[in-house]
């Protein structure tokens, strides 16, 4: 369905199948897939912070305060793409379209200062390039069971009974119910008795300027046999990630980049480490890029008939922050 880079799917195969630890990237568009054994992983310039694995070193504490502006696009430039999405919903082309933006921001702080000192699930530092610190999980083996972890819906946590409004928010719930249906369906194409094992709980998102509530569900399967060990095959087909594109696949991938106009690259792509056994990957968001002298702040969120302009704006400017606290 996608252009896919299938030799390098070919060599994951061949060293997850061999039990030998690799970490890899893999763009938006599964263009570029990059795969590092763990002693290429530093000569390389990255720096990995999961759960599972961890190349970094002690730092000392930040001495300075964190300053962070961004100048986000007007609301009528971001409402031409906007538009161009709600269009194509309300002609069926796609039921939940995710829609991204790329803002200029200035900071005081090097790409490495960001990466050591937030606070996140999962945390990349490209050298010279791009860093990123993603709440959000792509998919988990363990022991040939998969796992998946759509996180759709975010709230501002100071907000009154501010869990239970998201819970019951129509439009959040309504792109919730999509994202799991969507990852319900991807996951049967690698795996049997895919199930919801949690719905709609409630993760709690700490950020310098304010907190958020964020919706996830968890999802599991068992590993089909002909893509046990196969972490290179398993990637191939789930790929782009459902939560960041939408639904229908192929459709919503011709409306973003209809609508966005800029490119997406590594953002929004996936990202993961195997351990020789067991695999930990994560979704490519909360994404700073530099592009020349000049730092990008790449953010977006799902679109659905409901979706009111303005709101989309605010979630689209709230999500440009470092969790540095």
């Amino acid at each position: 369905m996608f252009s896919a880079n299938h030799q390098k799917f070919i060599e994951m195969d061949e060293l997850s199948l061999q039990k030998v630890p690799f970490f890899f990237i893999i763009d938006f568009l599964v263009d570029k897939v990059e795969i590092f054994k763990e002693n290429e992983i530093n000569e390389n310039g990255l720096l990995i912070d999961f759960q599972s694995f961890s190349n970094t070193e002690k730092q000392e504490a930040l001495n300075k305060k964190t300053e962070l502006k961004s100048f986000p696009e007007s609301l009528e430039s971001f409402q031409k793409g906007f538009d161009h999405v709600q269009r194509n919903i309300r002609l069926g082309n796609s039921y939940l379209t995710n829609y991204t933006r790329k803002t200029k921001i200035e900071t005081n702080l090097s790409l490495e200062e960001i990466f050591y000192h937030s606070q996140a699930k999962y945390k990349v530092l490209y050298k010279d390039f791009f860093v990123f610190f993603s709440p959000e999980t792509f998919v988990k083996i363990i022991s040939d069971k998969i796992f998946t972890y759509p996180m759709k819906g975010t709230i501002d946590a100071s907000l009154e009974n501010a869990a239970e409004v998201l819970k019951n928010d129509k439009k959040e719930k309504a792109e919730h119910y999509t994202v799991v249906d969507l990852l319900r369906n991807d996951l049967s194409i690698v795996a049997d008795d895919v199930k919801v094992d949690k719905f709609q709980y409630i993760d709690f998102l700490k950020t310098h300027q304010k907190d958020l509530f964020a919706m996830s569900s968890e999802i599991s399967g068992n590993l089909k046999s002909e893509f046990k060990g196969k972490v290179g095959s398993i990637m191939q087909k789930l790929l782009p990630a459902g939560s960041i594109l939408g639904a229908p696949k192929p459709k919503t991938l011709e409306i973003i980049l209809e609508a966005e106009g800029f490119d997406r690259g590594f953002y929004t792509g996936v990202c993961g480490w195997f351990d020789g056994e067991n695999l930990d990957s994560c979704v490519m968001i909360r994404f700073i890029e530099k592009e020349a002298d000049q730092l990008y702040f790449k953010s977006g969120g799902g679109i659905t008939h409901m979706s009111k302009l303005e709101d989309e704006y605010e979630e689209m400017k709230n999500k440009i922050y470092v969790p540095i606290h």
